[in-house]
């Protein structure tokens, strides 16, 4: 019984439950590396990258924990099924050097397969992995004070992880730049990284004040909810927006549309955002939406481009 309550101690200390994202956003990278490869689809590759995505997933996580509780903020949170932290430090499950340490080790392993890639793949990949491992390691102590952590977090668990999938699998050490990456790739890995973006804006929304309380300055703290309401529900247009766009402009499938099924999701949550965006009972079915559209949306982009390939 004492490993089982270890175990789940450290599932909630990773946030486990919100680690399917770099899952799909991996499952994007692979099934375009599928699409466009030149060679056989390594498989060993596509687990290596599935394992360094998710260290570096978790890692990010177990900082974002530690700086929290280091800073008081997690103390002052009300913890929600999205937000507010794990409060496994704060009710002393765990102790700072053991978060601490499992965030290193984390960061570490995800830092190994990214100099594996380096090697075997494309020297690109050591740039995205340095800006990765810089998002991890400085978000909160810096990022999420000078309002940059939205946007480090969209691009570094969104974009790159979409676009560095697919170099890992299918670049060659000799690539110029400009042959790495495919038009369709670039653009339809934007929609993952502004969900990513926007995951984490909506999850702010409760902890603004402690947020505030703990010195970060973020976006709902700069412009207030209300306001962060309306950049979350343009956050939304301009996804879905691109999903629709691309196959009009000759770029993407038509099966990309697939990836529209949670668009009235979205609406509803961006909804309950503006109209409920300062009363957090009201405000959590919305972030539970908005999950399930961030999930879902990646999802259904990996299965649209699987789809071509079959």
């Amino acid at each position: 019984m004492k490993e089982i309550n270890k175990t789940q101690v450290w599932l909630a200390q990773t946030r486990a439950n919100f680690l399917l994202l770099a899952v799909f956003l991996v499952a994007i990278g692979l099934t375009y590396a599928a699409k466009y490869a030149d060679a056989s689809f390594n498989v060993w590759h596509a687990v290596l990258i599935t394992i360094g995505t998710i260290a570096a997933h978790v890692s990010v996580n177990l900082f974002n924990e530690y700086s929290d509780f280091r800073t008081r903020i997690d103390f002052d949170t009300n913890q929600t099924p999205f937000s507010g932290g794990s409060k496994m430090l704060v009710s002393g499950k765990t102790t700072p050097l053991q978060v601490r340490m499992a965030s290193i080790l984390s960061l570490l392993l995800a830092a190994g397969i990214g100099l594996y890639f380096t090697i075997v793949s494309h020297w690109s990949i050591a740039v995205i992995a340095l800006l990765g491992a810089f998002a991890i390691v400085y978000y909160t102590p810096l990022l999420a004070k000078i309002l940059l952590g939205e946007f480090f977090a969209g691009l570094t668990l969104g974009t790159l992880v979409v676009i560095g999938t697919y170099i890992a699998m299918n670049a060659q050490p000799g690539m110029s730049l400009g042959q790495l990456v495919p038009l369709e790739v670039w653009l339809m890995s934007i929609p993952p990284g502004i969900l990513t973006a926007l995951l984490l804006l909506l999850n702010e929304f409760p902890d603004a004040e402690a947020d505030k309380k703990g010195g970060r300055h973020h976006l709902v703290i700069k412009f207030g909810k209300r306001t962060a309401a309306w950049i979350y529900t343009a956050g939304i247009v301009l996804t879905f927006g691109t999903i629709i766009l691309l196959p009009v402009l000759g770029i993407a499938s038509l099966w990309i549309y697939l990836a529209l099924l949670p668009l009235p999701l979205a609406v509803k949550a961006s909804q309950t955002a503006i109209v409920h965006g300062s009363d957090n009972a009201l405000l959590i079915p919305a972030m539970g939406m908005n999950v399930m559209v961030v999930l879902a949306t990646d999802l259904l982009i990996a299965v649209a481009v699987l789809i071509q390939i079959l």
